[in-house]
């Protein structure tokens, strides 16, 4: 499988000791040299600029040239070059949270996920305690709205039950 992935996913799994779940979850990650870039900005966390500086195995980092696009240029970098990665090798699924790199991302015909849908997944295969998971998100600045926080944990409240 192909995955290609923005760089918030990345930045708030690391923030919560959660990022090997996208080995567990895909194997292999790709990101643009552009995610790399903003992982490793001066005024990321340390957490972060340390993983970035030396990357897994299972992650890499592919140089993407953006040609002029005006959809695409209301985007920021690392959302820009992770679109136009997924496109060109014909992702699986791009991993992106932005609303707006989303939509765009759907207009052009990708699979989309984001956090929220990778820690469901982790979640639906046993890899994490979803609601320590959702509870150590919440401490960070991720922004979803609580009502989709609750719907996520109710979600697999009551597939538990059923089993």
């Amino acid at each position: 499988m192909k995955i290609v992935s923005n760089t918030s996913p990345l930045a708030y799994l690391l923030l919560i000791d959660q990022v090997e779940l996208l080995y567990e979850l895909f194997g292999q990650i790709i990101i643009p040299q552009a995610v790399s870039l903003e992982l490793a900005d001066k005024g990321a966390p340390d957490v972060i600029r340390r993983w970035i500086a030396e990357p897994p195995l299972w992650l890499t980092i592919e140089a993407v040239t953006v040609e002029v696009d005006p959809v695409l240029d209301r985007l920021h970098a690392g959302e820009k070059e992770a679109i136009v990665l997924a496109q060109e090798l014909g992702a699986d699924l791009i991993i992106l949270d932005e609303k707006q790199a989303r939509e765009v991302a759907k207009e052009r015909g990708l699979n989309v996920t984001g956090l929220l849908g990778v820690l469901d997944e982790a979640a639906t295969k046993g890899l994490v305690d979803l609601p320590t998971v959702i509870e150590n998100l919440r401490k960070t600045s991720f922004r979803v709205s609580p009502s989709m926080l609750k719907m996520l944990l109710d979600r697999h409240f009551h597939l538990g039950n059923q089993e």
